[in-house]
């Protein structure tokens, strides 16, 4: 078996057995829209499995924006002695606790379910409904969870499979809200990751950091991406992004407020010259 098919098999195709299963307990309970509540409900199920390697992940993120000035302040004193600058860098690490290897490994295990359950979705609402349905079966692990041909991938009357940019001509401006929402959505996500500004930095003469700029470009371009791409992807997949965002804006808050109730604090770091005048 290739990468794909492994993939396909032990990521994808159980995804797509769990959210058939989702969908028929809701059409038992009269549930309207059960297909995109389903999407929901799954979105909502993988994050909470997911929650302890994104907090993980949340935490160390959380502690490198933190020392982030720090960081700089020792990039400014130490410009001229690499290997110092090294030193001193690993030894503010380790004294908050950051090894920013640690904060990668909890990406690494979610990509593959994140992008299973895209890929999923992708398949499911992107295609021809009849299409959808015969291939939606084939992969299913029992007889009861398949679907016959009254599937009806819509949610409020926006079909799941169909994008902003085909229904503009029939909803008008209204459709317009799903790539400003996903797009705002990612804005608050990107601002809460964002380190707040070192005004005693800032103050200071120094190089220009391409990581800073980078970061604050990324406030702004990113989030304008995010909705663009909705404005031309199905709206079931816009769906799974929003409610995918919103839950990673709770996680972040709730780290964020477990951080000041512990009365998290970051020594501030004085330069040597400081060091001199202050004596």
């Amino acid at each position: 078996m290739n990468i794909i098919s492994i993939f396909q098999t032990y990521i994808v195709t159980p995804l797509i057995n769990v959210l058939l299963l989702i969908y028929h307990y809701l059409v038992i309970l009269h549930v309207p829209y059960p297909l995109g509540f389903s999407i929901i409900c799954l979105t909502i199920i993988i994050r909470i499995i997911l929650y302890p390697f994104i907090a993980a992940q949340l935490r160390m993120s959380q502690k490198m924006l933190k020392i982030a000035p720090h960081a700089s302040r020792l990039k400014e004193i130490h410009k001229n002695d690499a290997k110092r600058l090294q030193q001193e860098t690993a030894k503010l690490y380790k004294e908050h606790g950051v090894n920013p290897a640690l904060g990668c490994l909890p990406m690494l295990i979610q990509l593959p379910i994140i992008w299973g359950l895209y890929n999923m979705l992708f398949n499911i609402v992107s295609l021809n409904p009849h299409i959808a349905v015969k291939k939606i079966n084939s992969v299913l692990y029992s007889q009861s969870l398949h679907i016959s041909g009254n599937w009806n991938p819509q949610f409020f009357g926006i079909p799941l499979g169909q994008t902003p940019e085909h229904l503009f001509a029939t909803m008008g401006p209204l459709i317009l809200l799903v790539p400003v929402i996903t797009g705002a959505l990612q804005f608050v996500q990107t601002k809460m990751m964002t380190p707040p500004k070192n005004k005693a930095v800032s103050t200071e003469k120094k190089q220009d950091d391409f990581a800073s700029a980078f970061q604050t470009q990324s406030l702004y371009i990113f989030p304008i991406m995010i909705g663009f791409f909705s404005f031309n992807f199905s709206f079931g997949l816009s769906l799974y992004w929003n409610t995918f965002t919103i839950f990673g804006i709770l996680q972040q808050y709730l780290i964020k407020k477990e951080d000041k109730e512990k009365g998290v604090v970051v020594a501030p770091i004085v330069s040597q010259n400081n060091r001199k005048r202050n004596k």
